[in-house]
C-alpha cells in the first residue's frame, strides 16, 4: 500500500494518490491532470478512481481531463450533481482498491456533498481519513462557500458540519491520520495551521472545532470573524460543476510566442500583462502597466483575487517559465491566456522603449524616513496580520482590496510606502498602483517581518475596525 499527499503550496492544496496491488486512485487532483497519468505510467498501475471530496471553490480540479484520459469514473458523496457523468457513493458505501477499502463517510457542513474516504489497510484497520475541506489542522471547512445565491444559509451549514464532526469523525481512533484537501494559506478556512496532516488525537486536542461544545457553541465559533470569500471562489465552483477547457488546450494557446508588435497589440486591446518574474527582478525594469505576480509565491491565488477569470491576459516570463505561468493560471480558472512575449523583457527593453521601475528600500532607511518625516504608509497584509501587530501611521488595505481603496492616496504630493510581511505582496500593490496612476511609490524591502525589529517604532498590537 502506498499513500502519497502531493502538495501545492502555491495554492495551499493537496491532491493524493492511493495504491495497492495494480491499482490507483486520485483524491482531488489538480487541474494539470498529466501528473497522475504519467505516475501511473511510471509505476505501472492502473487508475480506478477520481475521488472528489466536493465541489471545490478556490481551485478547479483535474477530475474531468482524468476522466477522459484514463476511463476512471469521477466519485463524488451524496447530494452531488454535475453537468457530467458522476458515480455517486452512498454514506457507508465501500470501495475497493487492490488489497485495500476506502469507506465513504458523508460530513455535510462545509457544503452538501462534502464528504470524506476512510482508508483501511491489508489487514482491514483504520488507517487514515481523507477529509476534504471538513476537517483541517487547526481548523474546518468554512459553511458559507456553498454559492452565490446559497439554497442553505451558513448557519445552516454549519449546524451541519457540527453534526458531522461529533457523530462521525470525534468517533475515529485517536491514531487515525487526517489527511486534509488545504493547509497554511487556504481561504477555505479561517486560521489553518502549519502542518499539512494531523491525526484524529491530535485534532481532538487542539482543534478549537473538534472540543466539547454544544451546536450553538460551536455555530457561533465556526462563524466568527470569517472574512467575505474571494470573488472568484463561486466561478471555480461552477466550472467544477459544470466542465471547463481542457487544460491541454490551454496550455497550448498559452504558450504563443509574441514578438513585440502583436504583445504591443494585445495591450492597446486591453490586455491584461502579468509579469510573472520574481520582484527583485520586476523592480529593476519592466513594461509600463504590467503587473507584477510572481511565481516564487502564490502567483495564482493573487492573480485570481484581483482580476475577473475572464480577463485576457498576455505574460511576460523568465526564460523557461513560461509554461508554468499558463498551467499555474489555469488551476485557478483563467481560461483567456493569449501568449507570452517572445525573449521576455528583455526583448520589450533592447527596442529601445521607455521602461518603468520600482523604487525600493530597506527597512532602516524607511525607519528614520517613518520617524522623522510625515510619510504616508499602506500595509496590503491580511486583517488578521495588522491584527497581530501594525505601525501606528499606517494605512490598513487587504491587497485583495486594493481596487476599491484607490482613493486613500489620491493627489498626496508625498511618495506612498508600501509594505506586507515580506515583500512579495507589497511588489504586487505597488505594481497595481503605478499602472493607476500613482507615480510616486517606495517598496518597503523585506515587509513588517523586518521593520519591526528597526528601533524606535510605534509598533501596535491591538485590533481595530478598518476600511
Amino acid at each position: 500500500m502506498l499513500v502519497e499527499q502531493m502538495y501545492t503550496s502555491c495554492l495551499a492544496q493537496a491532491a493524493y494518490w492511493v495504491e495497492s496491488n495494480g491499482e490507483a486512485l486520485v483524491i482531488d487532483p489538480l487541474r494539470d491532470y498529466s501528473i497522475y497519468t504519467k505516475m501511473a505510467e511510471e509505476r505501472g498501475v492502473k487508475i480506478k478512481y477520481i475521488i472528489e471530496t466536493h465541489f471545490h471553490a478556490d481551485f478547479v480540479s483535474g477530475h474531468i481531463d482524468l476522466a477522459k484520459a484514463t476511463g476512471a469514473p469521477i466519485v463524488y458523496g451524496p447530494n452531488a450533481k454535475a453537468n457530467f457523468d458522476i458515480q455517486i457513493v452512498e454514506d457507508g458505501e465501500v470501495l475497493t482498491l487492490g488489497d485495500i477499502t476506502l469507506t465513504a463517510i458523508h460530513t455535510p457542513g462545509h457544503t452538501p456533498e462534502s464528504t470524506c474516504f476512510l482508508l483501511k489497510n491489508e489487514e482491514g484497520n483504520d488507517y487514515c481519513i481523507f477529509t476534504g475541506d471538513t476537517l483541517f489542522v487547526g481548523d474546518v471547512g468554512r459553511p458559507d462557500l456553498l454559492d452565490k445565491t446559497p439554497v442553505h444559509s451558513k448557519e445552516t451549514m454549519a449546524s451541519w458540519l457540527y453534526e458531522s464532526l461529533n457523530t462521525k469523525l470525534k468517533t475515529l481512533a485517536d491514531d487515525v491520520i487526517v489527511y486534509p484537501a488545504h493547509g497554511p494559506g487556504s481561504s477555505c478556512g479561517k486560521n489553518l495551521g502549519p502542518e499539512t496532516f494531523s491525526t484524529i488525537g491530535e485534532q481532538k486536542a487542539d482543534n478549537y472545532a473538534m472540543q466539547d461544545l454544544n451546536k450553538a457553541e460551536f455555530v457561533e465559533q465556526v462563524l466568527d470573524g470569517i472574512q467575505a470569500p474571494p470573488s472568484y471562489f463561486f466561478d471555480d465552483v461552477a466550472m467544477n460543476k459544470n466542465g471547463y477547457k481542457p487544460i491541454d488546450v490551454l496550455v497550448k494557446t498559452g504558450l504563443n510566442a509574441m514578438d513585440l508588435e502583436d504583445f504591443e497589440n494585445e495591450l492597446k486591446k486591453g490586455a491584461l500583462v502579468i509579469d510573472s518574474r520574481v520582484p527583485d527582478i520586476f523592480e529593476r525594469g519592466f513594461i509600463p502597466g504590467s503587473i507584477n505576480i510572481g511565481l516564487n509565491g502564490q502567483y495564482a491565488i493573487w492573480a485570481a483575487e484581483l482580476f475577473s477569470l475572464d480577463r485576457k491576459i498576455i505574460l511576460v516570463c523568465s526564460e523557461g517559465r513560461e509554461e508554468e505561468s499558463v498551467t499555474r493560471l489555469a488551476r485557478v480558472g483563467f481560461e483567456n491566456v493569449a501568449g507570452f512575449l517572445k525573449g521576455g523583457f528583455k526583448s520589450y527593453a533592447d527596442s529601445g522603449k521607455e521602461i518603468d521601475l520600482i523604487i525600493s528600500i530597506d527597512p532602516y532607511e524607511f525607519s528614520l524616513d517613518y520617524k522623522h518625516d510625515d510619510i504616508k504608509v499602506l500595509d496590503v497584509r491580511k486583517q488578521g496580520e495588522w491584527d497581530t501587530a501594525h505601525l501606528g501611521k499606517a494605512k490598513h488595505v487587504c491587497l485583495s482590496k486594493i481596487a476599491d481603496n484607490l482613493e486613500i492616496f489620491e493627489n498626496d504630493k508625498n511618495p506612498v510606502y508600501i509594505h506586507c510581511a515580506g515583500g512579495y505582496r507589497s511588489m504586487i500593490a505597488a505594481s497595481y498602483l503605478r499602472q493607476n496612476g500613482f507615480k510616486l511609490i517606495k517598496n518597503v524591502l523585506g515587509g513588517f517581518n523586518k521593520i519591526k525589529d528597526e528601533e524606535g517604532l510605534d509598533i501596535l498590537s491591538e485590533a481595530v475596525e478598518l476600511k
